[in-house]
Formats: structure tokens, C-alpha cells, sequence
């Protein structure tokens, strides 16, 4: 006897606290989120008239903007405040078919697919393109989503090492499987690292393999807000597919399947996560169709994100990134949360990410750029973040 459910969930959780990796879920209030916000967010500090969120995926503050949010509440006066139910069933609106030609349009692609996130599109997708005579190569890095994917898929599954082109084709060339399906991001999500994606994408076509692109921190970013797979001219590749996610740069919630139309009439048969799931709420879609055209409106927008990460990269001390995210190696998990504590206690959130979630192990302070910052905000976020990072590396350089 093992004592029961209790007791394993009480040996669980003593091991995770004494390994400094507890968890614990923490509400924010809605005056927190609000870039410029004259109400104080009720956490103690009223030093600090608003928190300035470097933690969220926002990337392009507009998940408060006013077209998008007038957008997603004509969407739930229009159509409901539920799908109703799954795409082949009674969930596809008219909505959601102006959204899927409308990513499609925008991202350079022949057709689209929308799904009720960017975790079941990955899963959808990667499931739904093998069986027991695909290999999967898995780059090292690639997101919990895809992770799952691979293990849920009925190929052999390889990891190959972050970025390693040259080992990604040795895996390719020595395969028995007739097809194989390669596992990247575009930006990677912990890191902020680009991928080799034109390479890959070489490497790909000479070996018959399929490349499959998480541009989860790509679409709204890079390539002008478009994705790095359409910077690259690799839209519409024969052998590229890409997923996406409408909850970060477009601020609304859902992800996404691109490439041709054969691939997504496939996936409407079978995807899993597509056709069991209720299909994505129409004020989230409604939110990022008027995204997209904010997008393309304002590319003021996206430029902005880029400076922004670029100077908080300066405030850190590390190399500048591809996208949005950014990556500040901390000595350990302890460090990190502490780390995080001390930005938020100064008015800056920031995201403390340890293991199992970051792909090497090591505990790292995750910042993401935004462009709802002002000139002010953004100064006083490089000034804390600048002064904390410093102060836990003087702190190791003691000890040391």
C-alpha cells in the first residue's frame, strides 16, 4: 500500500518546494493590464500608479485596443457567447470563415484552418499528418504543444539538437520511413532565438520531408507583422506547413493551420482536436479578424515592438532578439522567482521560468516586448529590470 491519492499528492507537492519549483496561480486585477491606466492596481505598492506587464504575450498591446474589443462584442451580439458546438457540427459561422481566408490572405497562404487554440492546432496538425511510417524530427526547443504532439503521434519520434541544420539532415537522409515531418518554431518561445528556417526549409525539399513552423511569436512580429516563414518567401512551400495562435500578437484567443487547401480539407477529416472540439468562441474570433486588419493598418506597431525589445535587451545585458521574447539566465530557480519578486515589488511584471518548462534546464527571467509601452513606461521598465538583473549577477559575482 502506498497510502492512497493523498498521500502521493502530498509526496508530490514536499518534492517540488524543496527543488524550488512550486507553482501557485496568482489573479491579476483588470486596472493592472491597462497600459496608462490612472487606477493603481490593488498589490500593495501604491508607489506605482500602474504595473508595467513585461510578463504577457501582448506583443502589440491589442488586446485593448478599441476595434478589437468593439469587434469581439459585436461578435457575441451577432452570433452568441458560445460556438454552440464543434466546426462540423453547428460551430463554423460565417465569422469563422472570414477569419480563415483572412489569415490566409494575410500571411501569404492558400487557405487556413482555425481551431479553438494554438495547442490543439499543433496537435491537430502533427497527429493528423503521421502515422507508424512518418519519422518526426523534434528540435530540442520546440514548445510543450508540439512536444505532446510527437508523443501523441504514432511515428518515431528523434529530438535533435536546437538549431543543428546539419544533424536535422543526417536524421533526414538516414531515415527507413518513407516520410518524415521536421518540428520548429519560428521564434523560439523561451529562448527568443530564431530558427534557420530557410535551411531547414532546403534540407526539407531534398529530402522529401514536410517542415512544420510553430509561428506562435512570429505572426504579428516578424516579416511585418506577416510571420517569418512569408519574410523568407517560404509561404506557400510545398513542403511547409504553418500553425499559429490568435492569443498573443492579436491579443484574442484560438490558433490556426496554414498552407494549402488540400492540407486543411485533410485536417477538417482528421484532426481530432478539430472535429471533437466546440468550436473557437465568435468574440475571439471576431477579435482577431479586427486584429489583423489593425495590423495592417498600423505598422507603426510592429516596428515599435522591435525597439522595445531592443532596449530592454540593452537594460539586461543580452544579445538582441528576433521577435518579441526575451531570455536573462538566472543561477537557479530561486533566483529567478526572486528575481521576478523584486520587478514586480517596483512596479514591472516579468515572467520567472524554470525547469521543466525551459528547454535547457537552465532558470531564466522571461521579459516580452511590447509595443503598448510609452517613452516613460519603457524607462522605467529598462531602469528595474536593468537594476535587478545587475544586482543578482553582483550578487553571484560574491559568492563566487
Amino acid at each position: 500500500m502506498t497510502g492512497g491519492l493523498g498521500a502521493w499528492l502530498s509526496g508530490q507537492a514536499e518534492r517540488q518546494e524543496a527543488l524550488g519549483l512550486t507553482r501557485r496561480l496568482r489573479a491579476r486585477t483588470a486596472t493592472a493590464v491597462l497600459a496608462g491606466s490612472a487606477r493603481p492596481p490593488q498589490l500593495g505598492h501604491p508607489a506605482y500608479e500602474t504595473i508595467i506587464d513585461l510578463a504577457g504575450n501582448d506583443y502589440l498591446g491589442l488586446s485593448t485596443h478599441p476595434a478589437v474589443i468593439e469587434a469581439a462584442v459585436d461578435a457575441v451580439r451577432t452570433w452568441g457567447a458560445g460556438a454552440t458546438g464543434s466546426r462540423l457540427v453547428t460551430g463554423t459561422t460565417e465569422l469563422h470563415a472570414r477569419l480563415e481566408a483572412r489569415l490566409a490572405e494575410h500571411c501569404r497562404q492558400e487557405a487556413a484552418l482555425v481551431f479553438s487554440s494554438g495547442y490543439l492546432a499543433n496537435l491537430g496538425a502533427l497527429t493528423a499528418l503521421t502515422d507508424p511510417d512518418t519519422l518526426v524530427v523534434s528540435d530540442a526547443h520546440i514548445h510543450a504543444s508540439l512536444v505532446d504532439a510527437a508523443r501523441l503521434c504514432r511515428a518515431r519520434v528523434v529530438v535533435a539538437p536546437h538549431n543543428d541544420v546539419a544533424e536535422v539532415e543526417r536524421l533526414l537522409t538516414e531515415r527507413s520511413e518513407p516520410r518524415a515531418v521536421v518540428l520548429t518554431e519560428s521564434v523560439f518561445s523561451v529562448l527568443g532565438d530564431a530558427a534557420p528556417l530557410s535551411r531547414l526549409a532546403a534540407v526539407c525539399e531534398a529530402q522529401d520531408a514536410v517542415l512544420l513552423v510553430d509561428e506562435a511569436h512570429g505572426l504579428g512580429v516578424t516579416g511585418a507583422g506577416r510571420g517569418s516563414v512569408a519574410e523568407l518567401g517560404l509561404a506557400g512551400h510545398e513542403h511547409v506547413v504553418v500553425t499559429v495562435t490568435l492569443s498573443k500578437a492579436l491579443g484574442s484567443q484560438g490558433g490556426a493551420v496554414l498552407g494549402s487547401s488540400a492540407l486543411t480539407e485533410h485536417l477538417v477529416n482528421r484532426a481530432r482536436t478539430f472535429i471533437f472540439d466546440t468550436a473557437l468562441a465568435p468574440a475571439s474570433a471576431g477579435a482577431a479578424l479586427a486584429a489583423l486588419e489593425v495590423i495592417e493598418a498600423e505598422p507603426l506597431r510592429v516596428a515599435a515592438v522591435g525597439i522595445v525589445a531592443g532596449r530592454l535587451a540593452a537594460a539586461c545585458g543580452v544579445p538582441p532578439v528576433a521577435g518579441a521574447v526575451l531570455s536573462v539566465p538566472m543561477p537557479g530557480p530561486r533566483e529567478a522567482v526572486a528575481a521576478a519578486a523584486a520587478c514586480a515589488e517596483r512596479g514591472v511584471r516579468v515572467g520567472s521560468f524554470r525547469p521543466p518548462s525551459v528547454p535547457d534546464g537552465i532558470s531564466r527571467l522571461r521579459l516580452t516586448a511590447t509595443a503598448a509601452l510609452d517613452d516613460a513606461q519603457l524607462d522605467r521598465a529598462c531602469t528595474v529590470v536593468g537594476s535587478v538583473v545587475g544586482s543578482v549577477g553582483a550578487d553571484v559575482a560574491r559568492r563566487t
